[in-house]
């Protein structure tokens, strides 16, 4: 049977992760893999969650399943920290997930249950996007949403496909801080759209997965917020592995909104048993940890601290990278002004290419940095490197 299989490719992320370890040059530069580090190039656990861990492991007692819902407590803390007061205005219920991935494979599940054919995705975005709603047997139907050379968000273009959308149809939403891209949406923008959406019945679905990178923790889901309660219905993603720094632990959450708490419960419902022929139980440990972390109020203040303080390091090192680059780019003065993690640069695969061989920096032959990833000693070298190619 096995040999009747062919193979796969393999995951370019991946590959160019291995690239990197084998790369024996001193001084080189990793700007691919999607995670926060710090000046010494760690990614840190927060001082919150090993207090949280700390009072686990005195206090759990017992390692008993879940249940298909996952930890009712951490779904109650994660859609107030979400939702804010715009989700006690709306009908809403959620079930854990293995990280975001999962809340958005059991959503593509959910939509195509219901009668769903179709996803509506803006071009560039994250790339698994676009596989796990094929893999779920959805119709990924790509629309441009961001001028790389210019760096700027295609409103216009986004607003004409959502018009065409057919009643029923998915759109997909990014809550804040965009992969790769990091161009955010005004609040006009996000009101705009979200009428569109209304008036053309179809369903948003948000994947929020860096809440509090961008502008701030409520800033960053005022959209989201809008949103909710301008459509009948939505569907909102949530991965803990940024703003908990949980990526190994794969906390997420998938929610469904309604009007009336009927439609959000028989949406849960389908949930939970679309979650039990696929991983069946959600894992505990980080849900739990965000559950300990979000009802102490000493323990959420300093998970706060922590997580300003990172993004102010990212926002630090944007103002710096794009200072450096405005003469060789003068569109990337614009990577100031953007948010999150990620900024997806005008180069070409060669120049990428030319980058890796001759100056050991890492990144994607589509031009995406993760700024997190640089440390503020390196930004001048880089800029060097990166204005040396035009």
């Amino acid at each position: 049977m096995f040999n009747a299989l062919s193979r796969q490719p393999d995951d370019a992320l991946l590959a160019l992760i291995g690239l990197y370890r084998q790369d024996p040059r001193p001084g080189k530069v990793d700007l691919g893999v999607g995670v926060y580090r710090d000046e010494e190039g760690r990614t840190p656990v927060f001082r919150a969650v090993k207090a949280a861990e700390r009072l686990l492991l005195d206090g759990q007692d017992s390692k008993s399943y879940l249940g298909l819902e996952g930890d009712a407590l951490y779904l109650e803390r994660l859609w107030s920290l979400v939702g804010g007061d715009a989700g006690t205005r709306v009908a809403s219920a959620g079930v854990q997930t293995p990280g975001g991935s999962g809340a958005l494979r059991l959503a593509a599940d959910l939509v195509l249950r219901g009668g769903s054919t179709r996803v509506l995705v803006g071009q560039p975005t994250w790339p698994n996007h676009v596989g796990i709603f094929a893999a779920a047997g959805l119709e990924v139907v790509s629309h441009p949403f961001f001028d790389t050379a210019g760096q700027t968000v295609l409103f216009d273009n986004m607003v004409a496909a959502f018009e065409a959308a057919q009643p029923g149809d998915v759109a997909l939403l990014h809550g804040s801080c965009h992969n790769p891209t990091g161009a955010p949406l005004s609040l006009d923008q996000w009101k705009i759209l979200a009428a569109v959406l209304e008036k053309r019945g179809a369903l948003p679905l948000v994947d929020l997965a860096y809440q509090g990178f961008g502008r701030g923790l409520n800033e960053d889901a005022e959209g989201l917020r809008h949103l909710i309660g301008a459509v009948p219905e939505a569907l909102v993603a949530v991965s803990s592995s940024k703003s908990f720094g949980l990526y190994r632990e794969r906390t997420g959450a998938i929610f469904a909104v309604a009007a009336t708490q009927g439609p959000a419960e028989l949406a849960k419902s389908n949930l939970m048993a679309l979650a039990r022929t696929s991983y069946s139980m959600p894992p505990d440990h980080g849900a739990a940890v965000v559950r300990t972390i979000l009802s102490d109020a000493a323990l959420t203040a300093d998970w706060t601290a922590e997580l300003d303080g990172m993004r102010a390091r990212i926002a630090g090192i944007r103002r710096k990278l794009a200072a450096g680059l405005a003469e060789a780019f003068p569109s990337l003065t614009a990577v100031a002004e953007q948010e999150g993690m990620f900024s997806l640069l005008p180069l070409t695969e060669a120049e990428v290419l030319r980058l890796r061989a001759d100056h050991a920096i890492y990144m994607p032959t589509s031009g995406r940095i993760n700024i997190a990833g640089l440390k503020t000693a390196e930004v001048d070298d880089v800029v060097a490197k990166f204005a040396a190619l035009r």
